[in-house]
Parts: structure tokens; sequence; C-alpha cells
């Protein structure tokens, strides 16, 4: 396994500086913007796409110092009932699937999208339940003609371009927010479509990410890693459940915050969740990424790494030189 990081953190930060702050602290790959949500501060597709020296230096710098790219990320709304926001976070999409053609890239992190509750809507409307009827109604309006047909569409162009995997972050206000309604757009789209998996995502909704894991590998669904922590304040939950409005900053108020590595979940966890991954075959990358209120990025970054380093397993499984 490999340990990265989404580099969104360190924004502030120049390109090359950023990959030196990684590599010191003997990480082996990155995961970068190219825009929309995390914007493209370190791979813009725009520059990257139009200066082949630029490009060249960009994929030197990352050689030079023994580091990966494990994925290129432009989450955004793509089905957005605002025409304007919807036409940009599809057209950064489709720069970052040429981008990735170029760099060789063959994953790409996004959101499913979400659209508003019709043709006329100003808003993005997520359902969470199917009464009264109209929500229903609504839900299926949303899925058999708006994200059903645009990601077969766009599944055939990143296939096209070489782009064999469509990890999509399973994240509450998109359509694609839990294993179910990530295996139900695979099933209509393609073995294309895959997990981005941030358990801090499922954690708050009750799903166990030991489990969520297991069954999206059953059905070959895991593509991408997210570290990401939350925690759940057990006394606000008693009182107003998980759903929860309130600013992220309101941390003593909130049912739930999101937190560096080990701040939400037990370190046992977290090695439970680097077994089950390893049991299931995937050897892939756990990208740290840092949105804790709590943390500084430089120290939630770095407690991260440090939880990361002790539970994950650096060398290839073993012959069963016992049985």
């Amino acid at each position: 396994m490999k340990i990265g990081v989404f580099t969104v953190l360190f924004q502030d930060l120049p390109f090359e500086q950023m990959l030196d702050v990684v590599k010191a602290h003997g990480l082996d790959a990155v995961e970068l913007g190219t825009g929309n949500y995390p914007g493209p501060a370190h791979c813009d597709p725009d520059i990257l796409l139009e200066d082949e020296a630029k490009l060249q230096a960009f994929q030197k710098a990352l050689a030079d110092r023994g580091l990966i790219i494990s994925a290129l990320s432009c989450h955004g709304n793509p089905l957005h009932p605002d025409k304007g926001f919807a036409t940009q976070s599809h057209e950064t999409w489709r720069k970052t699937v040429l981008l990735a053609e170029r760099l060789g890239v063959d994953c790409i992190n996004v959101f499913s999208g979400c659209p508003g509750d019709s043709e006329d809507a100003k808003y993005p409307n997520w359902v969470t339940c199917t009464w009264p009827p109209e929500y229903a109604r609504l839900l299926e309006w949303q899925w058999n003609t708006q994200l059903i047909p645009y990601w077969r569409r766009e599944a055939v162009f990143a296939q096209q371009h070489g782009v064999r995997h469509i990890a999509f972050e399973m994240h509450p206000g998109f359509m694609v927010y839990n294993p179910e309604t990530l295996l139900r757009l695979r099933e209509a789209v393609g073995p294309e479509i895959g997990a981005n998996f941030d358990p801090s995502h499922l954690l708050w909704q009750g799903i166990d990410p030991v489990e969520a894991i297991r069954h999206l590998a059953r059905h070959e669904a895991l593509f991408h890693f997210h570290a990401k922590d939350v925690y759940l304040d057990p006394a606000n939950v008693r009182v107003n459940g998980v759903l929860d409005t309130k600013p992220y900053a309101n941390v003593p108020e909130r049912s739930w915050t999101f937190r560096s590595v080990g701040y939400g979940m037990p370190e046992e966890r977290w090695r439970a969740i680097v077994s089950t991954l390893r049991t299931v075959g995937y050897d892939g990358v756990l990208s740290i990424e840092h949105e804790d209120p709590l943390a500084s990025p430089g120290e939630g970054f770095r407690k991260a790494v440090e939880l990361l380093q002790r539970v994950i397993f650096r060398e290839p499984m073993p012959r069963m030189w016992w049985a």
C-alpha cells in the first residue's frame, strides 16, 4: 500500500515546494485538483494542455521526487440546474480526462452531481425520503433523465481517452451518496463507475466502512481511497440525530465534524479498515484529505501521516509458510 495526500490543503504553496513537503514526510503519491470545488492550484488543465514544455516540467518534478499521481480530482456538479455552473463543471471534467490521458493517469475522482426538481429549477434538490409521493417521482426523474444519461455519455468519452476508473465520492447532497446508489449507477452505466471511498461521509450516515468496503469490492467497484475521519458527538446525536445543517465551524453544537485521521475513529478501527482493504485486494493509495476545523493543515496532515505509517502494510503479502 501507499500513502498520498490530496494536495488542496497545500494550495498556498507553489507546486514544487508542495512536492518537497510531501516527499519530506515519506509519502508516495499526490492527488491533484484540476478545478471545480478543489480548484486547480497545482494542476491547471488550461495551462498543462496548452504548453508542452510546462507539461514536461510538471512530470519531471514528480519523477525527480519519486512521486506518482494517484488520481486527478475535479469534484463539481455537472447536473446543476444553473446551466452556467453545470457547463463549467462539465468542461473541467472533460479537460481533466484529456489531461489524464496525457499524464497516463487512469483514475479521476468526481461527484455524481445533483439536478434540481425540474428543467426550470434554480437549485439542486437532494431527495432523502420517498414520501410524500412527489419525492419518489422526482427521484426517478432525476435518475432516468439526468444522472444516468449524462454518465453514460461521459463514460464513453473517458474510455476513448484511456480513463478506466471514474471514482465517485459518495457524498450526501449528490445523487450517489452510499454504496447502493453507487452500484445502481454502475449497473446502469458500466464498469467504469466505482468508488473513491471516503469513510468520513459514510460514518455519519450510520454506514460501517469495513462492511461497505467488502460490499463494493465484491462488485469490483473500489477504485481509490480517501483517508479522512469524522467525529460523531454522541450527546448532539442523541438530541438531534445525524442530519445537520449548522456551519462546520460550529463544532460544539454539531452532530458530526470532520477530523484528522485518528481523531474520529480510534487507531484500532483504522487498522481494521487497512486490513480489510488488503483482504479484498486493494493495494493502492490512501490519500489524506484534511478538513479538520480543530487542526491546522500542517498539523492535521502530520498527525494523519503518523497514524497511517503505523497501520499500513508496505511489504507484499506473505506465502503462508505455516499452513
